[in-house]
């Protein structure tokens, strides 16, 4: 399988070719409809995808109700809970599809066998999970640190698929502003694209 999705652990360095082989096998291919959950609150997750194509979010509802999108999975990435995964508990957070989704599927017992037989997997796991650990600690700084406007763009940068495919109300929530003022950021940063 030559699939982009497995870089994931091709990236890393110290994979065996044969090791590498047996892992992306292990796989298997599913597709979900746009609007599909991948996991839902109260339920605990028994897998974790790779995002072949497509893109999908993870979000709660907040105590007023409210569903606030907590991230999004675009094309090459993991889609996981890994507190549901690995601890075995419901998860709190819903993930569901924002277009049609094509992933490659690994079953958490597989992946247990695969873990204790391969010990490069299990150094694969811990850089990924210390570069994810990483990421969430960037993402609550900024919140606090960096502007609106800031944030945005950062998300652009980075995630272009989200501005493309999500709705206002989602990416608002992401960033922590109201659906009015993401529109006000879009406006002047068309009107004025130099000043940012």
């Amino acid at each position: 399988m030559t699939s982009k999705a497995f870089h994931v652990y091709r990236d890393f360095p110290f994979f065996f070719q044969e090791e590498l082989e047996e892992i992306i096998q292990a796989h298997e291919k599913v597709v979900f409809q746009k609007g599909e959950a991948i996991l839902q609150e109260g339920k605990m997750a028994n897998e974790y995808y790779i995002l072949e194509k497509g893109l999908a979010r993870s979000f709660v509802n907040d105590f007023n109700g409210n569903d606030v999108t907590t991230n999004f999975f675009t094309e090459n990435e993991i889609i996981i809970d890994v507190s549901s995964l690995f601890q075995r508990i419901p998860t709190q957070e819903n993930m569901v599809c924002i277009t049609d989704c094509e992933c490659w599927k690994l079953d958490f017992d597989v992946f247990q066998e695969l873990f204790h037989k391969i010990p490069n997997l299990r150094e694969w796991g811990r850089a990924w999970m210390s570069q994810q650990l990483f990421l969430y600690k960037q993402r609550s700084v900024e919140m606090f640190t960096l502007s609106a406007t800031k944030r945005y763009l950062h998300l652009l940068e980075q995630k272009s698929q989200v501005i493309q495919f999500a709705p206002l109300k989602q990416i608002a929530s992401y960033l922590g502003v109201t659906d009015t003022s993401l529109s006000r950021i879009r406006k002047e940063l068309v009107s004025h694209p130099k000043k940012n």
